[in-house]
């Protein structure tokens, strides 16, 4: 695994210098390596000092940053018959097991340098550029759920794993890559194309029995397919729906899965997940934190997730410690229900919109939140994991799944603007799954206030004299300081 930056010159100039300047923003204390390409050639070091060269000088550069997760994982960029590849991420073809950027170079050889088939073919979670002579293509999962972002200026059209790179190299406003299309980047900046995207149609009316067979099938699968090759995987667990059944599901994959919850102290909800993961039968590690210990993380969540929304930092604070403690366990992969809420109805502002708009509106909202999920909650989540040299996946991330829960009727998700629980389909199926009581009609309640991290920030945001919002701005104008 590792991160992706690459460049176009707009005024066919060198910018090798550029992208080691990227590379150097991108990598952390589990870079193995850095690597740099022009179409024709390949340099792999381990510092971007060595990496200057004038056999790699070009205006058209693909750059990776390199840490290994698992045995196949190589050093990038990859060398083609004409052009040059990073890939990033895991990629999936159905009723197969994992893929890694060797095999995206493989296809790419057999199609004739065609990227759509990547996009096309492939499920998962992954971003890729391509350097060819005189421009990159780019492209991104039909969901969104590997990170990339994009940018410009008049020098210079770019990409990145993280903004931070852009904004390190004078691209000041950037953009998520949009999920499911190619880019062409060359000297006249960006030219999107779509290959694969969820596109609104409506719902299908179709009965709960076949509605809970289809999905109970294709969270099966994605679950297998996300533990293939695997003899451990943590689980970011709460005790709640959607991570009880991706917890359970592993277990039945035939893999070692271990359970990891955190919290502030003194929180009631620690009990819950304790039964949770007993009745389960799962090994369960919880980790406690203090006040002291959200002062001291918030820098590091602001770094990494590029942004001071409250409510993303709230969240992003107990994910960061969740992969953290992955990391600390040894834990290269792990799976959380991230995507189940947007899929099958589960927040309670929906009910919301539901009495003031209708159930059309309900309806449209929740496509418009499956197709945004990549925005609001798994460019962050993958950010997070990346930076502790983990790798997220995210069975409910699928974009078989995805495609079938969009176009379910909203009765099957929400019976009525009374309804507390929502996730009527999902918690049928957990139920069919056996999964204890307790757990399937648990109404939801959000990470940010399970584990106090939401009361937490406030409260020391009240110590400053400021609102959430604005103390998180101040501390991520000094952790970004000079660069935006």
């Amino acid at each position: 695994m590792g991160a992706i930056a690459a460049i176009a010159s707009k005024r066919n100039e060198n910018v090798a210098k550029t992208a080691g300047t990227m590379l150097e923003i991108l990598k952390n204390e589990c870079t193995e390596a850095l690597g740099l390409a022009s179409p024709t050639t390949v340099k792999i070091e381990n510092s971007t000092e060595n990496l200057q060269t004038p056999a790699i000088a070009s205006p058209i550069m693909v750059g990776h940053v390199f840490s290994k997760i698992s045995i196949s994982d190589i050093p990038q960029p990859i060398k083609l018959e004409d052009k040059t590849l990073v890939f990033e991420g895991t990629p999936y073809l159905p009723n197969t097991e994992i893929f890694n950027g060797q095999f995206a170079a493989e296809k790419l050889t057999q199609n004739q340098g065609n990227v759509e088939a990547l996009i096309k073919d492939f499920d998962g979670s992954f971003a890729f550029v391509v350097a060819e002579s005189g421009r990159l293509i780019a492209g991104r999962d039909s969901l969104g759920a590997y990170p990339l972002y994009y940018g410009e200026n008049v020098d210079l059209a770019a990409l990145a794993s993280e903004r931070k790179a852009l904004w390190k190299i004078g691209i000041g406003q950037t953009y998520s890559f949009p999920p499911g299309h190619i880019a062409i980047v060359d000297e006249h900046g960006f030219n999107f194309k779509p290959v694969k995207t969820l596109v609104y149609t409506g719902t299908r009316q179709t009965t709960m029995q076949t509605a809970t067979g289809k999905i109970r099938s294709l969270l099966q699968q994605s679950v297998k397919q996300r533990v293939s090759g695997l003899k451990e995987v943590a689980v970011a667990f709460s005790g709640g729906l959607d991570s009880s059944m991706v917890a359970f599901l592993a277990k039945k994959s035939e893999v070692d899965v271990h359970l990891i919850y955190v919290s502030l102290e003194n929180q009631p909800e620690i009990e819950h997940a304790k039964e949770a993961a007993e009745a389960l039968k799962l090994p369960l590690h919880i980790c406690v934190y203090s006040e002291d210990a959200v002062e001291e993380v918030l820098p590091k969540v602001l770094w990494v997730i590029e942004e001071a929304n409250p409510v993303k930092t709230a969240i992003g604070t107990p994910i960061f410690w969740t992969a953290e403690k992955a990391s600390e366990m040894g834990f290269r992969v792990m799976l959380a229900g991230q995507g189940a809420d947007e899929l099958f109805g589960g927040y309670r502002r929906y009910l919301n919109d539901y009495v003031l708009h209708g159930r059309a509106f309900v309806e449209k909202t929740l496509f418009s939140d499956i197709a945004r999920m990549y925005e609001i909650n798994l460019e962050r989540d993958s950010k997070i994991c990346n930076f502790h040299n983990v790798e997220l996946r995210l069975p409910f991330a699928a974009y078989q799944l995805a495609e079938f829960a969009a176009s379910l009727p909203l009765q099957l998700k929400i019976k009525s603007p009374n309804d507390m629980l929502r996730k009527t389909v999902l918690r049928k199926v957990a139920r069919e799954m056996e999964l204890p009581p307790f757990i399937v009609d648990r109404p939801k309640k959000a990470i940010q206030y399970t584990t106090g991290v939401n009361k937490m920030i406030k409260r020391l945001a009240k110590k400053k004299g400021s609102s959430m919002k604005e103390y998180l701005q101040r501390m991520l104008q000094t952790t970004f300081e000079g660069m935006i």
